[in-house]
């Protein structure tokens, strides 16, 4: 049977896979789980949403299961997974939930747990509370039943909080910014954050309907926010995703940085400042080797981990380091988040231009990106492709192909009967050709 839970959380298309009656299950599964770590007491959780109009019956059933549990469950209402995170271990609860299939199409959605510290749930938590679903149980009555509250103005502890991240007194005035929060989770909290930090904003895709979220806007949809920075002369702009955990922005000129490149702007800085612990960065296999190569010339080390922003986040726990992410924008700085935080990656990204005078393409040419193609191949057994000697004697011959000027990195998806396969060269056209030779071997070597 396959594990239901992914690689952040458990998605699916909501009142399809994703059902009342799951999110129910699992809430009370959850809370029976977590409630053995500290056995006796009455747990208390907070419990949010995206903008989705599908949050809205989905919370009705976590908050019904956590509550018939006998937890405690506050209601924070529609607020970006960075903050939810956030308030955890601010106000002394047992575990967050949050409902969101970030960026994702609107009929889908998803539900992830955060534990005491506002991280993710580490895998084995995540398979006890899959074993727990469907045991019986006692229902407790009376007294200890759960209570249910509703703090929607906990959203503005955590926009004061992003904004005193910066330690100082408005300091983005005279910077002029476009922001697109994907009509998502942080269609209020974002704008509210650059505005107090001082910034001159302009909002694009901020009109959440229940309906419109990630539809042709945010971070993985980014045209309109280029097409506003250009026309409206603006010094960058800002997408986020639908839940606002990721950051893509564009400088003035319309072009695209990427998370490689924020965290290449956050780590110059973070080191200039004696902030970033052990000189050292974290991210994963899928970063554009021109990061790589910054970093070395920078005197600062990467920690190298497996594709998924918990891994990251991972590591960086387990060895202090301050400052870890991925490509797609998932952007962690420890000293003031548990999580990826789109938010504030482009607040402190802002503060890195006010600071220095320069502007964001200039500071984003600190790294050269190399060409990448990523090539899906459907339908194949993922579970084989570090085990088939051919994809393996494919693979040496790719590498050896790009003599020391590329990378080739084969990644089965983690949920589907995928193996995505990229390839990195000086050159697009070269870095494709390799990639589909490659894939082939891949699609004719492993397919179902």
């Amino acid at each position: 049977m396959a594990r239901l839970f992914g690689t952040d959380g458990v998605r699916g298309r909501a009142n399809v896979e994703l059902t009342a009656d799951l999110a129910l299950a699992l809430s009370v599964a959850a809370a029976h789980v977590l409630a053995e770590t500290d056995p006796g007491s009455k747990l208390k959780a907070i419990v949010g949403h995206d903008s989705r109009a599908s949050g809205e019956f989905l919370e009705a059933a976590v908050v019904a299961g956590l509550a018939s549990a006998g937890v405690d469950v506050i209601r924070v209402g529609v607020l970006p997974t960075p903050g939810l995170a956030y308030l955890v271990p601010e106000l002394g609860v047992d575990f967050g939930v949050m409902l969101s299939a970030s960026h994702n199409p609107m009929p889908d959605n998803g539900i992830k747990f955060f534990s005491h510290g506002g991280v993710k749930l580490p895998d084995e938590v995540e398979d006890l509370i899959e074993e727990e679903l469907g045991k019986p149980w006692v229902r407790p009555t009376g007294a200890d039943v759960g209570r249910v509250s509703d703090h929607p103005e906990l959203g503005d502890r955590y926009v004061n909080h992003l904004v005193d991240s910066l330690k100082a007194d408005r300091p983005l005035s005279g910077l002029k910014i476009v922001l697109d929060p994907a009509n998502g989770a942080a269609s209020r909290t974002a704008v509210k954050a650059f505005m107090s930090a001082g910034a001159s904003v302009t909002a694009i895709h901020n009109k959440p309907d229940g309906l419109n979220i990630n539809e042709n806007c945010g971070s993985t949809h980014i045209e309109s926010l280029q097409l506003e920075v250009i026309s409206s002369g603006a010094d960058f702009g800002i997408g986020l995703d639908g839940d606002a955990d990721r950051c893509i922005a564009v400088d003035g000129n319309g072009r695209v940085v990427d998370g490689d490149q924020a965290m290449t702007i956050l780590a110059l800085a973070m080191k200039e400042d004696g902030r970033l612990h052990q000189d050292t960065v974290v991210a994963t296999v899928m970063s554009n080797l021109g990061f790589f190569r910054a970093m070395k010339a920078n005197g600062i080390h990467v920690d190298t981990t497996k594709v998924g922003d918990r891994y990251v986040v991972e590591s960086m726990n387990a060895n202090g380091f301050t400052l870890g992410g991925e490509q797609s924008g998932h952007v962690v700085m420890s000293e003031f988040a548990t999580t990826g935080d789109g938010t504030l990656t482009g607040l402190h990204l802002a503060l890195r231009v006010a600071r220095t005078g320069k502007s964001l393409a200039e500071l984003a040419s600190a790294m050269t990106r190399l060409p990448q193609v990523m090539i899906n191949v459907k339908n194949v057994d993922r579970g084989r492709t570090n085990l088939d000697q051919g994809v393996v004697r494919a693979v040496t011959a790719a590498e050896a192909e790009l003599e020391g000027q590329g990378r080739v990195v084969l990644r089965p998806s983690g949920t589907e009967p995928v193996v995505r396969v990229m390839v990195e060269a000086d050159t697009e056209d070269r870095a494709r050709e390799v990639a589909e030779k490659l894939a082939e071997v891949v699609r004719t070597r492993l397919t179902l």
